[in-house]
Parts: C-alpha cells; sequence; structure tokens
C-alpha cells in the first residue's frame, strides 16, 4: 500500500515537474514572441510607409526594393566590400589588444610607469579618435594605413584603461602570497595576473570592439575607396537610398555577431567568481609624483623644439611650437578659431541634452515596467550594436546638411549611453527596497524622489560622463562627414587641405584642453551630484 502512494506521490510529483516544465517553455515562447513585436511593428510601419508613398522612393525605399538590392550586391561585391573592412578592423583591433594590454599591465603593475606615463597616456586619450583624422592623414596618407592606425589608437584605449584597473586592484594578500611563493614570471601570468584582470579585459575589450568598428565605419565614410563605408557613401552620393538601407543592416548584422561571440568567449573564459569589493584605495600624490608626471610631456617638447631648431622634420609634417603658438594666437584675435570652437561646442551641450535627456527618461521607463521592458529594450539594445556613423547618409538624405542633421545625430550618440547606464542602474535596484515601497504604498512620485533616483544616480553619472564624450566625438564626426558648416571639425579639416599643419595642431591643443575641460566637468558634477554616498 505504501508502495503503490509512494508511487502514487511521485508519479504526481513527475507529472507536475512535466507541467512546470511545460509552463516554463510557454513563458519562455510568450518572452520570446514580445521580443519581436516592436520589430516587427517598425517593419510594418516601414511597409506602409513606402508603398503608400508617404515618402518619396529616393528618400524611402520599400522592404521589397531593398531585398532585391541585397540580392544583387550579394552577388557583386557586397561581401568583397565587406571583407576587405574586416580585414583592416582585424588588425587594427590585434594591435589595439596587443598594445593595450602591455600598457595596461604596464601602468598598473609598475609604479614607476604609473608616475611618469600615466598623465600623458590620459592626456592624449582625452582627445576624440576623429580629431587626430587631419594630422594622420597628412602624416600617413588615405590608404589601408590611416585605417588600421585610428582602429588601433580607438581600441586600445579601452584595453589598456581596463588592463590597467585589472592589475591595479589586484589584492595586496595576493601579491603577498605570489612573492612568498616566488612565482616566476610564467607561474605570476597564468595564477596571478590572467585570473585577476581577465574580466576587466573582456569588458575593456567589448567597448573597444564597438569604439574600433565605430571608427572604421567613420573613416571609410570620409577618406576610402573600398569597404563596407565606401559602398555606403557611394549609394547616398547616387541617391540610392536602398544600397545605404543594405550596408546598415550589414553593419549591425556585424556589431550584433561581434557582440554575442565575446559574450559567448567572456563565459566560457570567465567562470571563476571574483571579489566584488577591491581593496584598491586612491592615494594621494606627492609634490614629487606631480613633478615626475610632467616629465615625458616636457620631454616631448624638447624634442619637438630641438627637431625644429636643427631643421630635422619639415616644417608641412610637423610645424615649429612658435609657429603652433602663433597660429593658434591669430586664430583666437581673429575669432575664426574661437568661433568655430563656439558652434561645435553649441551643438555638443544641445545634442548632449537632448539624447541625454531621452536616454535617461527612458531608461527610468523601461526599468519601471517590465512589459515596457520586454517590448522595447531588446530592440534598443540591438540598435545599440550599430555603429552611430552608420546613420550619417540616412540622416544627411532626411534632414539635409544643416544643423538639424547635426544635432539630431548628436542626440543618437547621446542618447544610448545614458539609456543603458539607466536602465542598468534601474534593473541594480535591490528587492527589498521595491518591496518597502510597495508595502509603504507609495505614489510614482515617491518613489522616484525617495528610491529610484538615489539608487540609479551612479550609474545615471557614469551614462553622462560616457554620453558628454560621445557628444564631443559625434560632433566632430558630423562636421566632417556632413560637410557644411562652422565647426572645429570643419575648421581643422579646411586646414588640412591647404596644407595648413600649424593650424591644424593649434586646433588640436584647443581641442585637447576643451575635452579636458569637459572631463572634469563631468567627474565634478558626478561627484557634486552623488556627494550623500560619502556621508
Amino acid at each position: 500500500m505504501k508502495e503503490i502512494i509512494s508511487q502514487k506521490n511521485s508519479s504526481s510529483i513527475v507529472w507536475k515537474d512535466t507541467k512546470n516544465n511545460r509552463l516554463t517553455s510557454i513563458e519562455y515562447f510568450n518572452s520570446f514572441a514580445i521580443y519581436w513585436i516592436v520589430p516587427l511593428c517598425l517593419l510594418a510601419l516601414w511597409w506602409i510607409a513606402s508603398n503608400q508613398r508617404w515618402m518619396p522612393v529616393q528618400i524611402l525605399p520599400s522592404p521589397q526594393e531593398t531585398w532585391r538590392t541585397f540580392i544583387d550586391l550579394a552577388s557583386q561585391d557586397l561581401w568583397s566590400q565587406l571583407l576587405i573592412s574586416l580585414e583592416r578592423f582585424g588588425l587594427g583591433l590585434v594591435a589595439g589588444i596587443f598594445g593595450g594590454i602591455f600598457l595596461g599591465v604596464m601602468l598598473g603593475y609598475s609604479q614607476m610607469a604609473e608616475r611618469y606615463i600615466s598623465a600623458t597616456f590620459y592626456g592624449l586619450v582625452i582627445i576624440p579618435t576623429l580629431a587626430w583624422l587631419p594630422l594622420l592623414m597628412i602624416w600617413l596618407g588615405i590608404e589601408n594605413a590611416l585605417k588600421i592606425f585610428i582602429i588601433f589608437k580607438a581600441t586600445l584605449v579601452s584595453i589598456a584603461l581596463h588592463t590597467q584597473a585589472g592589475v591595479r586592484d589586484i589584492q595586496p594578500k595576493l601579491r603577498e602570497m605570489a612573492a612568498i611563493l616566488q612565482f616566476n614570471r610564467w607561474n605570476l601570468l597564468k595564477k596571478l595576473l590572467l585570473p585577476a584582470t581577465l574580466p576587466h579585459f573582456f569588458t575593456g575589450l567589448r567597448l573597444a570592439v564597438a569604439a574600433g568598428w565605430t571608427s572604421l565605419i567613420a573613416v571609410e565614410l570620409l577618406a576610402s575607396s573600398e569597404g563596407i563605408g565606401y559602398l555606403m557613401v557611394t549609394g547616398r552620393q547616387l541617391f540610392q537610398l536602398d544600397v545605404v538601407f543594405v550596408t546598415i543592416f550589414v553593419i549591425a548584422l556585424v556589431g550584433i555577431a561581434l557582440d554575442l561571440l565575446l559574450n559567448l568567449s567572456e563565459r566560457k573564459l570567465v567562470f571563476w567568481p571574483h571579489a566584488a569589493l577591491s581593496a584598491y584605495s586612491v592615494q594621494k600624490k606627492s609634490r614629487t609624483d606631480l613633478i615626475k608626471s610632467w616629465v615625458l610631456p616636457l620631454s616631448l617638447i624638447v624634442a619637438w623644439v630641438v627637431s625644429s631648431s636643427f631643421g630635422w622634420l619639415s616644417d608641412q609634417i610637423l610645424p615649429a611650437p612658435w609657429a603652433v603658438g602663433a597660429a593658434l594666437w591669430r586664430g583666437i584675435q581673429d575669432a575664426s578659431l574661437s568661433t568655430a570652437m563656439y558652434f561645435s561646442l553649441y551643438r555638443a551641450i544641445l545634442g548632449l541634452f537632448i539624447g541625454g535627456t531621452i536616454g535617461a527618461l527612458v531608461g527610468i521607463g523601461v526599468g519601471l515596467f517590465k512589459s515596457i521592458e520586454n517590448l522595447f529594450a531588446p530592440t534598443l539594445n540591438t540598435l545599440r550594436l550599430i555603429a552611430i556613423f552608420a546613420w550619417i547618409p540616412l540622416l544627411t538624405a532626411w534632414f539635409g546638411l544643416g544643423d538639424a542633421s547635426k544635432i539630431v545625430f548628436i542626440s543618437i550618440a547621446t542618447f544610448f549611453p545614458m539609456f543603458i547606464a539607466t536602465w542598468k542602474g534601474m534593473s541594480s535596484i535591490p528587492n527589498q527596497l521595491n518591496e518597502v515601497s510597495n508595502i509603504l504604498r507609495m505614489t510614482l512620485g515617491q518613489r522616484l524622489n525617495l528610491l529610484v533616483f538615489p539608487s540609479i544616480a551612479p550609474s545615471m553619472f557614469a551614462g553622462f560622463r560616457l554620453a558628454l564624450l560621445y557628444s564631443w566625438m559625434a560632433s566632430f564626426g558630423a562636421e566632417y562627414l556632413m560637410g557644411s558648416g562652422i565647426g572645429i571639425g570643419s575648421y581643422m579639416m579646411a586646414a588640412q587641405q591647404n596644407f595648413e599643419m600649424d593650424r591644424v595642431i593649434a586646433a588640436t591643443l584647443l581641442v585637447a584642453s576643451l575635452g579636458a575641460v569637459l572631463a572634469w566637468l563631468g567627474k565634478t558634477i558626478e561627484s557634486y551630484a552623488t556627494s550623500w554616498r560619502k556621508n
């Protein structure tokens, strides 16, 4: 009898488990189906708008026309152009990875290197990658060397910074244990440095891949005779927006594939737990350390002065420091440089305000309501993976070459960092706080004021600092690639075309100074707005 009862009980348990599994599968299918609602609605809207001629065919080609163009391009040179871009991207990424790891380990492990090199490295990082283009186009030309170096620079920065953080934040007890066990270099790398830095490295690698792919598209749009970016800009110039749509889809698919590959690699390779809190503490720099940080930049300036005095380099390649200073003073005196800087800064701030505000509001809305998150978050996260400069041919076709298209572009560039940071901050709010707010029956306003905003402030301001830098970078990209209007990017490109290197370098120094001010401003605003956390 007991056996029968036990068998019945066990069978009922199995049936319940099977039922639960079936329900779980149904729920999974439903959640998967929800993710496709927004993309299918956008596709339907596109289909209706194009077939009902809400917009001219030259502005909005139909989905079926875009598909036919894809088939035609796929049978011609689409894949060969994509392979050229991927080859450039791969070479620059590999160089950036090795250079970033070497520099990051050196800065993180050697206090001497950190004291002498880090300040100069951070100063160069502040300058947007695209701000180097006028100089590099003169020094390297417009062939593959330029593209590969731009990708190298864009990827090296993220990898070096995150590798340095991983090495620097190794807990002191682990360092002491490695010293006691007298690890050789191989064991030190295998058993200490690699496990400690790999999680940070993958974070930097994901940012580096996105930055490198975006930079490649930008430089191919600006100066290239082959590649997926060249194919896109050719379609825009001929007003074949079906070609532009196809290239955008291909660029998006590459971005999604790269992101999925990195996610899979990180899950396979980083399988050990790591400490949630680091033992690293920021040490106040002494006056000696500050003096050491100036050794390298002053040495570079001395080398620049000496080489110019003895004529070792042509003025067309590297003009003398006094010539650059004179060009900077003339640009400020006749207001050409200051006016250009004003317009670029105006567009950057206005685009940051529009895109950042919308991004923060959407992030809060998506985080507050699970149904909205299921509907819109996957689509927005996918759009984030499209290289931002891939939108420029469409924006110029829809909004023209004036300030409107530039501000829309900057707004898009700043929307995503603010949205992602705010959304992730919302998802990290502890469930206990949500339960307390429900028990206390807080209104939406009280919940936002007392729970949401204090909890997501660190994430939001981290996103704000990133959006601030993105707005400055996008302002350059808009001026380079949209071709008209007053701005510092247009000023530098005009000087580069006239081989006036003194004006190019003067503008670059001014951009670096303003970048430093913006970085300091973002950090100061974050520190002030989150000062309550220090109490």
